[in-house]
């Protein structure tokens, strides 16, 4: 055949696959998700194999380790005791609290560790709600973002690098910026979960914070999956109100919005692999069904080619470990 054009010419060794190749992954791109509970026992959670709740001194070693694999960020997940929990959430802001004791023992380790906290009441709400739960069942806004605020606050004092609100109450970036400038906070970042969807994805998670709503649904306010556009009009509230990093979760159903996002926003893009994720990919690998190593690279490629700067993964560590390996 003659044939001018042969795009097989830029695919025919590992050399040339390396040259052309247009989405690259780092370890510095990866947030790893870390959960905490008190106490001196690591516990393994069930819905989330590989995954456990870590004690301060076992959060401490994992975060070294992770460091020592090249990632440069985390995220803390709190599991709450249920005696601590309450309507009004009053944990969420306590400066002794299972939180700040984790960012200060984590700063003191690694002092250039990124520590994000997540800013949320479902931990620590004794409904289990993102939100405070008025006596009729609806999820107050704006007394939720008051909460918030002081939850953000504590988390700042403690030394937190990024909070993170994901709660998807309306107004609550721009009262979080305000309240975090006013005491002299400026430097402390805002990763907004932007575009979270009411997903089915979240099941592992709640199991392992034990935060399950007690009554109802949290689709008043995460977004319904079926829309798109809904998704821009949060990003572009959110980027207003001065969100430094905007969120898209979950990631890998997502792809479409990650992308969309992408082009509507010059601010960095981050997405989230989340806990059902995590768990189809376990089960897969552990059936023996998908190779692990080359399922998580391809799977985060994809949701960083669609436009995601950095990604929130169970597979952080991992994932940097196989690409230090090198290799295809």
């Amino acid at each position: 055949m003659s044939l001018p054009i042969r795009p097989r010419r830029n695919r025919q060794s590992a050399a040339i696959r390396g040259l052309v190749r247009e989405t690259r992954l780092s370890a510095q791109q990866f947030i790893l998700p870390l959960f905490i509970t008190e106490g001196r026992m690591e516990e393994p959670i069930a819905s989330m194999p590989g995954c456990q709740r870590w004690s301060l001194d076992g959060l401490v070693r994992e975060a070294i380790s992770a460091w020592e694999a090249g990632v440069r960020a985390i995220v803390l997940f709190p599991r709450i005791a249920d005696d601590l929990k309450t309507r009004q959430a009053e944990e969420a802001w306590n400066d002794a609290g299972l939180v700040p004791r984790a960012i200060k023992a984590l700063k003191a380790a690694l002092p250039d560790l990124a520590v994000i906290t997540d800013v949320a009441l479902d931990p620590y709400n004794s409904d289990g709600h993102d939100g405070l739960v008025a006596d009729d069942g609806r999820i107050l806004n704006d007394e939720t973002v008051v909460a918030l605020c002081r939850q953000a606050l504590c988390h700042a004092r403690a030394g937190a690098t990024i909070v993170s609100p994901s709660d998807m109450m309306d107004g609550r970036v721009g009262a979080l910026r305000t309240a975090l400038d006013s005491d002299g906070f400026q430097g402390v970042s805002i990763m907004s979960y932007t575009a979270k969807y009411a997903s089915a994805c979240y099941g592992p998670f709640r199991g392992a914070l034990d935060s399950a709503p007690k009554a109802g649904d949290k689709k008043t306010y995460q977004m319904d999956p079926a829309n798109a556009r809904e998704a821009v009009r949060e990003a572009m509230l959110d980027e207003a109100e001065g969100a430094d990093i905007l969120m898209v979760k979950p990631a890998g159903f997502y792809l479409d919005i990650i992308h969309q996002l992408r082009s509507e926003t010059n601010l960095p893009l981050a997405a989230y692999q989340v806990s059902g994720e995590y768990l189809m990919i376990k089960a897969a690998c552990a059936a023996g069904w998908l190779d692990e190593r080359k399922i998580v690279l391809e799977s985060l490629t994809a949701i960083h080619r669609a436009g995601a700067d950095m990604i929130l993964t169970y597979f952080a560590k991992q994932a940097a470990l196989y690409l230090a390996e090198g290799g295809e």
